[in-house]
């Protein structure tokens, strides 16, 4: 145990608290599979979320075609503060974005890092919450296929590409892309915020 704990605190992100948030619906890999890269690398990783009504602490995943395990959450969004955090992940599915979109607090909660430019990643279906924070204007991002209109109908550059990297935001596609994608994020999370190059 002291050795995995040495090994966290020799890592890009030793030091960084990152922050996670999804709600009931996530898909389950968009969330996990970034999570451990993320702890792999060093960083303190706090999944917050909204109270859903469900089990006191935790959030149902979904896993591709049904339902999967349940998630611990470690921080609820209303004691959330998002100036505790260093960097921002938004994992997908198609109802945990939904909801989270319809979410005054989540959706401020998102904009918040935006404001304060740093980094945030979001894949597959989380650019619904990215749009309705009013964050994509002018950017270049990827997302779910089905997203390929939303976007450019909110002032972004939609591309079909596994990773794309626009000032602050990394965003990808799908589950298929997570090995790149979370290789990509704990880059992106590791610089400082004087580093991370804002777009024109």
């Amino acid at each position: 145990m002291s050795i995995f704990k040495e090994k966290q605190n020799d890592g890009p992100l030793a030091g960084k608290r990152i922050a996670i948030l999804a709600t009931e619906g996530v898909e389950e890999v968009e969330l996990t599979k970034p999570q451990q890269a993320l702890k792999d690398a060093g960083a303190q990783v706090d999944v917050i979320a909204p109270e859903t009504g469900t089990k006191s602490g935790q959030i149902k995943a979904w896993d591709m075609t049904d339902w999967g395990k349940k998630i611990d959450v470690d921080v609820k969004l209303s004691e959330a503060d998002p100036n505790r955090y260093d960097a921002l992940h938004l994992p997908g599915g198609v109802m945990n974005p939904d909801h989270l979109r319809q979410n005054v607090d989540a959706v401020s909660f998102v904009k918040s890092f935006f404001t304060a430019g740093k980094p945030v990643s979001a894949i597959c279906h989380a650019a619904w919450t990215l749009i309705e924070a009013d964050v994509v204007e002018d950017r270049t991002l990827t997302s779910w296929p089905s997203l390929r209109t939303d976007l450019p109908n909110a002032g972004a550059h939609w591309v079909d590409r596994e990773v794309v990297v626009d000032g602050n935001l990394t965003t990808s596609r799908k589950p298929d892309d997570l090995d790149a994608f979370n290789k990509q994020i704990v880059e992106a999370f590791s610089k400082s915020r004087e580093e991370v190059a804002q777009p024109a």
